[in-house]
Formats: C-alpha cells, sequence, structure tokens
C-alpha cells in the first residue's frame, strides 16, 4: 500500500475500518490532522466517500426522515363505553412513522439513517438512545430546546382495534428545507430515501427535487387524511406512495368503490409524477400499480393482538425489498403483508422476534384465500 498516493491509502484504511479516527490514520500514514481532513474532503467531492462517518459507496444508507415521538396505548379491559370511564392498561414504547420503519429496517439488516426532531426532555433522550442501540444513525437529529418530544396517543378496544389517537406532531414543522440544507454536509447520499407526512409540504416538495437531481429513489408515506394536504402537487421524482384507501380518496377528491376507481385513483397520481403507488385496505389486503393497471394481494390471516405500527412494518419490507434490489412490487408487498402480520400478533410497535431472515420464503406468503380479520387504522402518525 505505499506505493499508493496518500489519498488512496488512506481510502484503503477507511475501507478496512469505517470507524477509524482521523488521528488514526494522521498517525498510520505519518499526516498532520488537517492534511488527512483535506484527503477526506476530496474523496467526498468524488463520491469515493459519501460523507458522515465514512460510509463508503455501495454500503449506502436508507434516510428515514420524519416522525419520531413517544406512544401511548391506553387498551380497555372489556368493552368501551362512551361518555364514562372505562377500565384499561396502558404500554408505552417508542414510534412515529419513519423512527418505525428506521427500526424495522434496522432488524432487517439495512444500513438506516434518520433524521427527525425531538425535545430537550427526557423522552426525547431515551427515543435517540433507543434508535442508537438499534444500529440507527441519528446524528442529523434536530433537538429544539424548551420543548417536548412528540407523542401519539391510541385508545384501543378490547380486541385490540383502535378507536382513537391523539397526536401532537407540532415538532416536526421544524424540519424545514432551510435545517436539511444546513446540515448537508451531514447527510449520506442515501441508496434509499423514505418520507413521512408530517414533514412540511415545503420540505416533502425539496426531497422530491433532491430524488429528481441526485437519482435517488424517494418513497413517501402518509399517515393520516388531513396531512394528505401537506403531499405536494407535482410529484415528479416520487417513486413510490404508500397510502391507504381513506388517504386515496382525500387525495383525488372522491369516493372510492370499485376496483375502476382504485385505478383512475391511482392514474391520477401517476399523472402527478408518481412512478408507482401502493393502497392498503386493511382486512381487504392491497391494491398496487403494475404496468397496464393495478394488482391485488389479499391480506394474511393473523390473530389480532395489537394493530399499531402494522401499516409501519408494512412500509418497511416494502421499502426493504427496494433496497435490496428488486422493482417487484407484488413481491414488496408480499414481503409487507408478512411483516405487518408479523406485528399485528404482538404488543409491541415493532415486532420484537424481527430478524435479517424474516422476509426468507416469502412465496409462502402473502395474498392466500381465507376470511383474514379485518384491521383498521393501519397507518398512524
Amino acid at each position: 500500500m505505499s506505493e499508493l498516493p496518500k489519498k488512496d491509502q488512506l481510502y484503503e484504511l477507511i475501507r478496512a475500518n469505517p470507524f477509524i479516527s482521523q488521528q488514526d490514520l494522521a498517525v498510520q500514514l505519518r499526516l498532520s490532522r488537517s492534511a488527512v481532513a483535506g484527503y477526506i474532503a476530496g474523496l467526498i467531492r468524488e463520491r469515493r466517500l459519501l460523507g458522515r462517518a465514512y460510509v463508503l459507496a455501495g454500503r449506502r444508507p436508507v434516510a428515514c426522515i420524519g416522525a419520531a415521538n413517544l406512544d401511548r396505548k391506553l387498551r380497555s379491559l372489556a368493552t368501551l363505553t362512551m361518555g364514562t370511564s372505562n377500565p384499561a392498561r396502558q404500554d408505552e414504547s417508542f414510534g412515529g412513522v419513519a423512527r418505525n420503519i428506521a427500526e424495522n429496517l434496522a432488524r432487517l439488516g439495512a444500513p438506516v439513517t434518520l433524521t427527525t426532531a425531538i425535545g430537550d426532555d427526557s423522552s426525547g433522550k431515551a427515543l435517540l438512545a433507543h434508535a442508537e442501540a438499534a444500529g440507527i444513525d441519528t446524528g442529523t437529529t434536530l433537538r429544539i430546546a424548551n420543548a417536548c418530544s412528540g407523542t401519539y396517543t391510541a385508545v384501543l378496544d378490547d380486541h385490540g382495534e383502535m378507536m382513537l389517537a391523539l397526536a401532537d406532531m407540532a415538532l416536526y414543522d421544524a424540519i424545514t428545507p432551510e435545517f436539511l440544507l444546513a446540515h448537508q454536509a451531514r447527510r449520506v447520499l442515501p441508496a434509499l430515501s423514505v418520507a413521512d407526512l408530517n414533514l412540511p409540504c415545503e420540505t416533502l416538495a425539496m426531497l422530491l427535487a433532491e430524488a429528481r437531481r441526485d437519482a435517488v429513489p424517494l418513497v413517501m408515506v402518509a399517515v393520516s387524511q388531513p396531512k394528505m394536504a401537506r403531499l405536494p402537487a407535482d410529484l415528479h421524482g416520487l417513486r413510490l406512495l404508500i397510502l391507504n384507501q381513506g388517504e386515496l380518496a382525500t387525495r383525488v377528491g372522491t369516493p372510492l368503490q370499485s376496483e375502476a376507481d382504485f385505478a383512475a385513483a391511482c392514474a391520477t397520481l401517476q399523472a402527478q409524477g408518481a412512478q408507482d403507488v401502493i393502497v392498503t385496505r386493511g382486512g381487504d389486503g392491497v391494491l398496487f400499480t403494475r404496468a397496464g393497471g393495478i394488482g391485488r394481494l389479499a391480506a394474511i390471516d393473523a390473530h389480532i393482538v395489537d394493530v399499531t405500527g402494522a401499516g409501519d412494518a408494512f412500509a418497511a419490507a416494502v421499502c426493504w425489498s427496494l433496497f435490496d434490489g428488486s422493482d417487484d412490487l407484488e413481491l414488496a408487498c408480499r414481503r409487507g403483508l408478512k411483516l405487518s402480520a408479523m406485528t399485528l400478533e404482538c404488543e409491541e410497535t415493532v415486532c420484537p422476534w424481527l430478524g435479517a431472515d424474516s422476509l426468507d420464503d416469502i412465496h409462502e406468503f402473502g395474498g392466500h384465500a381465507g376470511a383474514p380479520q379485518p384491521f383498521n387504522a393501519l397507518y398512524q402518525e
């Protein structure tokens, strides 16, 4: 290696140990720290390194951008009665669409970064500590003084179905284009970007522009019907939009009843610039765009314990499939249905036994006939 130019020697040392410090590089190469910093800057300009933490080309991460909050779930111990007190059990966990997707992806073995906003409270510190322990890079997180971190509170009936949810998500309005531009040097060029619609419209528009400029696939995940107003009118640059049927109806401004209605609505989104669309329909499975129209897969039978996080698990599996190099949306949806069913059958927001081999043998799952138990609220903020 001594015959190589110093910059190439440095690159080889980083390839061998991506976590090596600049001081160690300086010692091994007999250079000053400033000279090492200069060589690293040159490698980043040449796109041989992709920014923070010496990410090497070929190991580009999935960049998740959006909500990370504290989830509170109140589950009734008996049939809910409106207008009075109901005995219930409370559970707390970490949630938020972007954070949930990031954790699922990390458990599946993908390199992941998370750009979110937290307050200067104990919840925010715990959120970051948990994410980092899961292997998620949170280096571009916005920390806001004198603010509380986001919260999502769901009320579930005694069967685990969500009856009501309350979301405090105003914090994420601070993830502005100006914030992202100010941290551009720390944002690694990803293999795939995933954004939820808790972000401001102008931030989503900026991410679409970056996707077009950098040729990086971008997936957007809807979070609620009211926040469909945040989705930009021009969707050029969008690889995939994942949303449920209510959110799709809100976007196109018309009720959706027949398969033809869904096909027309998806075609409208594609005319607006989206390459593909996936529509989740709870117990009726999913629809997805394909050449010549739309495809359909039935839901998987599941013993429902808790619906929270099931939609984010579906989205994560779809994103993992794209990250893994597959453009087969049917396969991606089969993977999504499997991971969603696994999540429905556990109390945790992210399935605790999820691992790198969880989506193996996927052709045994998804889209089989039967009468799956219906579940609603596939997505939450």
